[in-house]
Formats: C-alpha cells, sequence, structure tokens
C-alpha cells in the first residue's frame, strides 16, 4: 500500500486552471482519469488525511504511485479529453458502462449503389443510416417485413445480389413483391434510392404525408374503378398503421429526445436510456456498473452522456436530453453535446406533464434491471469467490490468486509450433490481454522446451518493464537480473513486431503487469520447466502450476505427487476453464498460421514478382497446374511479364515439387488445379469406393 505523501505535488506545483490528471500505479498503468475546473483545488482533496477520504477513494490513492495532469483551456476541452482518456488507458478506478450485450439496430446502407435494409450490430459504419437500437433482432424484421410490402427495398446480401444479377433471375422476395429486384432491372439506381429514402422517412418518423398521399392514391383509383389497384394500396395503408402500432405515441408534437435514467445503491448502478423520435420510443438500451469510485447521481448521468454520445455526431445527438440529475457543471457537458450535434441541445430534468411520465417509466426500468443483475450476480460473484479462495487454499497461496495467467502449446505433428497465454482476472476472462507466441528458439516437437521458451519470454518483458520503472536496484554480478539489465534488448519477438516492450503511456496491454499464479496445461515436467525459466529470471514472487488433461490433477514444483481436488470443486472448475481457453485460443492461432502456409504458392518465392503480376500469371493460364507446363515464351505473352522474369518463374515451378492431389472426401474423387475430376480415373475411383 503506497502512502499518498510520498507523490504529493509540491506546493504551488499544480495549476489553477481547468484540466485532466491521471493517477498511475507501480506499474505505471493509468488507474484513474478525472477532469476538473480547478486541478489545484481538486487534486488537493485527494492528499488530505485518509480518514476523511471515501473508501473507494482511499484505495485509489493508496493504489496509485504517481499523478500527472495536463492544462486545457475550457471544461469543455477538459471534457472531450476526460473520455478520450478513459476510452484509451482503461482505468480500473473509473466508471465504465458496458452493455450486457450488442444491441441491434436497423441499418440502411445509403453508401451503396443499390441500398440495402438490414439488421446490424456492432460499431457504426460510414453511409450506413442507423435506426435503434431495439431490444430483439425480432423486433426489427417484424417491421421491415410489415414495410417491405409498401418500400420493396433490397435486403439480400452482397453474393444473392450478385447471383441473381448473373443468371437474370430474382429471388423468392422478388416474385412475391417484396423486393423491387434491382439486380434483374426492374427498377433503375435512382428509383431504387428514392424508395430507400422514402424507408429512412417513415422509420424516422415522418409518417403523416405518407399515409396521406397512399390514400389519395386510393380514392383516385376507386373513383377510376381501379379496385384491384385500390384493394392493395388499401392492404399497404393497413401494413403501414400496423408497423406504427409496434411503436406508440408517448411525446407529442413530434418529439425528438432521449431519456435517461439511474439506479443506484451504494455497490453498482445501472442505467437505462429510451430513445424517442418523433414522439415515439424508437429503442431502448440500458448498462450496468460497479461504483468502483465515489460518485453521485450527477457524477453517474456524466459518464452516461459521455458514454451515448462519445462516438457520435449529428442528428445521432437529439435535440433534448432530459436526466433525473444535472451534472456539476452543466453548462460544458450541454455545450460538448452542442458542439456533436452542430446545433443546440437541451439538457434538463423534466418537470411535469408527460415527460415526467416518461421519465417515471425509464426509472422503473432501470430499478428492475438492477434488481434483475443483482440477483444474477449473486450466485456468481460468491462463486468466484470460493473457487479462488479453493485455489489459494489448495496451493497453499499467500493470497487469492486475482490474475490468473495460462500458458499452452500448440502444434500438428511438430510444424507450426506456437503457444499462447490467457489471463483471468476476479476469475473472469480479460480477453484484451490474451497474447500469442511462435516458438523459434528450436525446430521441432518439444512442449517442454517450448514452454520454458515462452514462460521465460513472458517474464524477460516483466523484468524489463521493472528495470525501466526503476523498480530494482544493482544485481550482483553474473546474477539473471544483472544479465537483464545489461542486455534489455531481447530477440524481436512476433507478438510484438514493433519492439514495443514497455507501454509508457499506461495502456493496460502487453507484459507489464504480474500475475498471482501462473497456470500451465500439462504435468510435472511442464511445471518444472515454467518453475525453471522464472528461477533463471529471480522470479520467485509468483506461483506455478499445471493441470494435466488426462485425470485432471493439479501438478506442483518439485512435488512427487499431484494435488487432487474434488471433483465438484468450484476452485478445480475455474482452473479447467482458464486451461480449455488457452488450448481454445492455442488451437485458433495454430490453425491460422497452417491454413496460411498451405495456401502458400511457390510463385510467392520469386523474386520480384508481386501480387499483380502473380494474379495475372493464373488469370492467363487459368491454374498453376498449366503455368508449370508452359514454356518461356508463352509465360512472356502475360502482360506486363518480361522474358527474365518469365525464366526466373520458370525456374521456380520447375524447382518446387508439384503438391499432392486433392482428394474429395465426400466422393473420393481426385480434384485436379482447375477443379475438375479427371475423366479417366472415374471408373477406378468407383471400384475403390
Amino acid at each position: 500500500m503506497a502512502d499518498p505523501s510520498s507523490y504529493r505535488p509540491k506546493p504551488g506545483q499544480i495549476p489553477d486552471s481547468p484540466g485532466v490528471y491521471k493517477f498511475r500505479d507501480e506499474h505505471g498503468r493509468v488507474i484513474y482519469v478525472g477532469k476538473a475546473k480547478s486541478l489545484r483545488q481538486r487534486l488537493a482533496n485527494y492528499f488530505q488525511d485518509l480518514a476523511g477520504l471515501h473508501p473507494r477513494t482511499r484505495t485509489m490513492v493508496t493504489t496509485a504511485a504517481s499523478v500527472e495532469w495536463t492544462v486545457v483551456s475550457t471544461e469543455v476541452e477538459a471534457l472531450q479529453l476526460e473520455y478520450s482518456w478513459i476510452k484509451e488507458f482503461d482505468p480500473r478506478f473509473n466508471v465504465k458502462y458496458r452493455d450486457d450485450k450488442s444491441y441491434p439496430y436497423l441499418a440502411v446502407t445509403l453508401g451503396e449503389e443499390f441500398p440495402r435494409v438490414q439488421v446490424m450490430r456492432g460499431a457504426k459504419k460510414k453511409g450506413v443510416r442507423y435506426f435503434g437500437p431495439y431490444a430483439h433482432a425480432w423486433a426489427i424484421r417484424e417491421t421491415v417485413d410489415l414495410l417491405l410490402r409498401v418500400f420493396p427495398v433490397r435486403t439480400c446480401s452482397a453474393g444473392v445480389f450478385k447471383r441473381s444479377a448473373q443468371i437474370g433471375r430474382p429471388c423468392l422476395l422478388g416474385y412475391i413483391g417484396k423486393c423491387s429486384a434491382p439486380c434483374v432491372g426492374r427498377i433503375s439506381p435512382e428509383e431504387h434510392r428514392e424508395l430507400a429514402e422514402e424507408f429512412c422517412d417513415f422509420m424516422a418518423g415522418r409518417t403523416g404525408a405518407h399515409l396521406r398521399r397512399l390514400e389519395r392514391r386510393m380514392q383516385e383509383a376507386a373513383e377510376e374503378m381501379e379496385y384491384e389497384r385500390a384493394a392493395r394500396l388499401r392492404d399497404d395503408i393497413g401494413a403501414l398503421k400496423r408497423a406504427m402500432e409496434k411503436n406508440a405515441v408517448v411525446l407529442a408534437d413530434a418529439t425528438d429526445a432521449d431519456l435517461i435514467a439511474v439506479a443506484e445503491d451504494e455497490l453498482e448502478a445501472a442505467v437505462q436510456i429510451f430513445h424517442v423520435r418523433g414522439g415515439r420510443v424508437r429503442g431502448q438500451r440500458g448498462w450496468v456498473t460497479d461504483k468502483v469510485e465515489a460518485v453521485t447521481t450527477s457524477g453517474l448521468v456524466e459518464h452516461a452522456l459521455q458514454q451515448l454520445y462519445g462516438e457520435e455526431r449529428g442528428d445521432a445527438v437529439p435535440k433534448e436530453v432530459l436526466v433525473p440529475a444535472l451534472p456539476e457543471p452543466a453548462e460544458p457537458v450541454a455545450q460538448w453535446l452542442t458542439d456533436r450535434r452542430g446545433s443546440q441541445v437541451s439538457l434538463r430534468i423534466p418537470q411535469r406533464g408527460d415527460k415526467k411520465d416518461l421519465m417515471a417509466t425509464v426509472a422503473r426500468n432501470a430499478q428492475q434491471a438492477l434488481a434483475l443483475h443483482k440477483t444474477k450476480r449473486a450466485s456468481d460473484l460468491t462463486t468466484r469467490s470460493r473457487a479462488l479462495e479453493e485455489i489459494a487454499q489448495a496451493l497453499d497461496l499467500d493470497a487469492v490468486p486475482l490474475r490468473i495467467e495460462c500458458f499452452d502449446i500448440s502444434h500438428l505433428q511438430g510444424e507450426d509450433v506456437v503457444a499462447s497465454m490467457v489471463v483471468f482476472e476476479d476469475g473472469l476472462a480479460r480477453k484484451s490481454e490474451y497474447r500469442r507466441f511462435q516458438i523459434k528458439g528450436f525446430a521441432g516437437q518439444d512442449d517442454v522446451r517450448s514452454m520454458h521458451e515462452v514462460i521465460g519470454r513472458r517474464f524477460r518483458r516483466y523484468l524489463q518493464e521493472k528495470q525501466k520503472s526503476g523498480e530494482w536496484g544493482e544485481e550482483p554480478a553474473g546474477s539473471a537480473l544483472a544479465e537483464q539489465a545489461a542486455d534489455p534488448a531481447p530477440t524481436a519477438d512476433p507478438t510484438d513486431p514493433a519492439g514495443h516492450l514497455t507501454d509508457e503511456d499506461g495502456r493496460p496491454k502487453r507484459f507489464a503487469y504480474p500475475p498471482q499464479l501462473v497456470v500451465v496445461d500439462g504435468g510435472a515436467p511442464q511445471v518444472a520447466a515454467a518453475r525453471r525459466a522464472m528461477d533463471e529470471l529471480g522470479i520467485d514472487d509468483v506461483a506455478v502450476c499445471g493441470l494435466a488433461k488426462r485425470l485432471e490433477e493439479v501438478w506442483l514444483p518439485g512435488e512427487d505427487d499431484p494435488v487432487v481436488l474434488p471433483r465438484s470443486s468450484e476452485g478445480l472448475y475455474l482452473l479447467q476453464r482458464v486451461r480449455d481457453e488457452a488450448h481454445r485460443f492455442a488451437i485458433a492461432y495454430q490453425r491460422n498460421k497452417r491454413g496460411k502456409r498451405l495456401k502458400a504458392s511457390p510463385l510467392d518465392a520469386v523474386p520480384g514478382l508481386g501480387e499483380t503480376r502473380r494474379q495475372a500469371l493464373l488469370t492467363h493460364f487459368g491454374s498453376l497446374k498449366k503455368l508449370r507446363a508452359a514454356t518461356v515464351d508463352e509465360i512472356c505473352q502475360v502482360p506486363g511479364v518480361g522474358r527474365k522474369t518469365a525464366e526466373t518463374v520458370a525456374a521456380a515451378l520447375s524447382a518446387a515439387a508439384p503438391p499432392a492431389p486433392a482428394v474429395n472426401t465426400a466422393t473420393g474423387e481426385i480434384i485436379e488445379d482447375d477443379g475438375a475430376p479427371p475423366a479417366a480415373l472415374s471408373a477406378e475411383r468407383g471400384q475403390e469406393r
């Protein structure tokens, strides 16, 4: 535990101006980011008597080892910089709202020649118009199915669209009238785009004019005694009204607003957001977060606004944002929202009428979300805590292993040997810190030697971070630490191609943070190799164990007999999850490497032959087999290929052995390079089957 007075800035050193500050821990990682109207006054609050601080603030300042700040001109700039740093450094003591799911949106790809209507999740893309978010994807599909009758916009994928255009025949939706079939030219690109824009207008809430236009056309058709067309228009109007009924009007005057409500207790907070567009609820979302910092309702609202609108621009930020409590101060946040929208945004608390009633509904949803989250998480927290305690007890550790790293080796008959490192913190996977290794110290299959290399490389990085931060002193000559200090530059590593061994900006990445427990996939030999690698580097404060697959035995260094945990043990279950995740991650990497190797072509090794000319050669001859059989003069006929290059290509192909023929495992037929089975072998293959 650090003493805040050890890193407290000197009096008068902190400027009395707006800015953003960062607290770092002993490893240089940013653990908290905050902003202030006056840096001097705000930071002074952190360096008072520890007894007077909130428990969470006290934990943060005693975990930190240094503080630094950046001065800005205005409070709006401070707000923007704080948001950027929280996104970049992911500080552990800042409130972070995380979606418990990726909410689906109804998206219209207006950036394409023929816009497509589809369900989209994840990050928003340029040139796409979004509506939502929705709670369920099926709700989007029901709405789209109703609207396609009136707005037959393309919904098919690029592959289906291209295939229909090639064969000159539309898909099923084109035949039943739910697609205008632009793929076969039934409608021009301009007409289809106009149809997509009308669809967007309807989804945006501009429904009245379109309904009136359809009703007028229906009456005209009836007057002209075109009763079939009038009936179709009547059915279209009914479909649009059914789609509108799915989103009842909640606010008059076609209001565009987002309503944000917060439910909280001492430990957690839940946020619910209703997106109202055109007076109708168009989407809903919510988050739950741990209150890892001492934060008020105003602070939670401010963090929620940053999360909601930090990546948004233009109409994605509504004209009105209704909240249960205003940020303190509110003016910089309102100005920040106005800047992102490009026009005035009203940030206020609803006081009366329909908006206050709707806010009460949003608040009830937030309370229900918090209660549901607590019901689900209570058992999870208890189970994870019990699992970590059982591991600590079984392995005789001084404390529960809050950070566990697991390593696994993967290969295929000694080829493409790779390793994985997965990280679990507080019993949960932290995928952002997973790492992959290529075994380059030797060739062939040797899991024990591979494990020794990987563990050594991982902790060599950790020691270099400690050396760079000055956390160790002078070591005796000839010791492992002294050798590391004398030669800090390691061998090039594929996990760090740029050579950035430490993270000087404090990002929670790479190898700077040590685990309390290292788990290796294997038995006593692998455990001994891992322990030996750490002993060679002077690492004696990290526990090691191995989990053998055969009997699920836990092996410890230097022990002749394994530790056998009960099959019903939560600790054993957590170790199995960690081991299986490392195995999955290693297998995925190994398969990826093997696939790339198998796709390699003899043309890749031809000097001076780039991707463009390789493709030109294969396109001209049709296959590698026909190219191999071609003469130098025939190769010279390919545009861009001179005689010298042709001779080099011919020599490289003649030196490379032809690959074994591919076999269709379903039929047993041999597939040649051109993709067709040789006719002469058909009867013979039939006899073999």
